[in-house]
């Protein structure tokens, strides 16, 4: 279980949230989905990458959370390379 720790978003112009295990859990099961993956491959690949994350989380009180999203996919890209590279990619426009 993660202890409090707070979410800086968006480079401090929003206020700062706690760390939601199913928030990050959604985004991640929704890349996964994204690339046609079959429901039980996303959900069990979400599930794996937050418990890494959570273990990355442990000795920090506060992260960005853009540092979120590196780490996850950063640990994603074993479990789903093209679900890591669509999550990696979520907010730059083309």
């Amino acid at each position: 279980m993660v202890q409090a720790v707070d979410i800086i978003k968006h480079g401090g112009s929003r206020p700062t949230e706690k760390f939601l295990r199913d928030k990050l859990r959604s985004s991640l099961v929704a890349a996964c989905l994204s690339t046609k993956a079959p429901e039980g491959q996303a959900e069990a690949a979400a599930d794996a990458v937050c418990d890494k994350v959570i273990i990355w989380l442990q000795q920090r009180p506060e992260v960005t959370s853009h540092d979120i999203r590196v780490v996850a996919a950063r640990h994603l890209k074993s479990f789903h390379p093209e679900a890591a590279y669509l999550y990696e990619q979520h907010k730059i426009t083309i």
